[in-house]
């Protein structure tokens, strides 16, 4: 499932996020406070200290934490690239908010318990809220089997994600949990969130000061039609053929498929109707066309 464009681009957000993630990890862990992160009744409001909120959103506890959390962070990036980085943010900050007051209020509604004293730190919230459009919108492109066990190309993401939200056991299902009703809460539109967009400005900011450098940019693909024939392409185009075969327009799950690996839109419907709707061969020659 990976492929298309690397890195941040055209995922500034996910960049400020994931920055800003791993900074905090190492400096917390650097001063050895990173165990007192995790927010609890009596910091959140017995003695109201209200800033562990910050930190506590995106700073992870241990290594194993931090490494899971910001793979999943990175491989998240794609719904970004799918829905503009505007709406990405508005989809972060009400995640982030919204899994955060539940766990106030859990701990508000545990306080008289020995169940649990606080929650482990870092963007569970967001995390496990992307796994919402990761079940709903990614379609499985392959199938495969390990030891008669069945399993997917995101197989691994949910295997990743298991792994966080048992890293601390009651201490991160917990916000693991929240972050999935998040997730849910703004995929049915609660409040009409999906619809609301974040000033210009704002977008403007991250682009200007997260997005990759010009250096790093991956030059822009050219447009499929008329490029000389890859290997790929070749191999499609040389297959057997009686008389003219009507063009088969592209399904728009495979388009959607493509473009939330980073291609574009365009360049994907293209690339599909040249490789006769195989999305496998449609993202060979996607790959080929961006290397020269």
């Amino acid at each position: 499932m990976q492929g298309g464009i690397s890195g941040f681009q055209n995922a500034p957000v996910t960049r400020a996020v994931v920055l800003a993630s791993g900074l905090l990890s190492v400096v917390f862990s650097a001063q050895r406070r990173a165990r007192a992160l995790g927010i609890s009744y009596q910091d959140t409001i017995t003695n109201f200290r209200l800033w562990k909120i910050f930190p506590s959103v995106f700073a992870f506890q241990s290594t194993p934490e931090l490494m899971f959390g910001l793979y999943l962070l990175y491989y998240f990036r794609v719904f970004e690239r799918q829905i503009g980085s505007n709406k990405y943010s508005v989809f972060c900050l009400f995640t982030i908010t919204a899994s955060s007051l539940l766990e106030i209020l859990s701990l508000v509604i545990m306080k008289d318990t020995d169940y649990i004293s606080a929650l482990a730190s870092g963007p569970y919230g967001l995390i496990f809220a992307s796994f919402v459009p990761f079940f709903l919108d990614i379609p499985v492109t392959s199938r495969f089997r390990i030891f008669g066990l069945n399993f997917s190309d995101k197989s691994f993401i949910y295997l990743a994600g298991l792994q966080l939200l048992l890293s601390s056991w009651k201490r991160s299902l917990i916000p693991g949990i929240f972050g999935l009703v998040a997730g849910s809460l703004y995929r049915l539109n609660v409040l009409g969130i999906r619809k609301m967009k974040l000033p210009q400005v704002i977008s403007s900011f991250f682009a200007r000061y997260f997005a990759p450098s010009p250096g790093s940019t991956p030059r822009p693909s050219r447009s499929l039609v008329g490029n000389t024939p890859s290997q790929t392409g070749r191999a499609v185009q040389n297959q057997p053929s009686t008389g003219f075969a009507p063009i088969v327009e592209p399904p728009e799950s495979s388009v959607a498929m493509l473009v939330s690996m980073g291609f574009d839109g365009n360049n994907a419907r293209q690339a599909l109707v040249r490789a006769r709707n195989d999305i496998n061969v449609a993202t060979n020659i996607l790959l080929e066309a961006q290397s020269h």
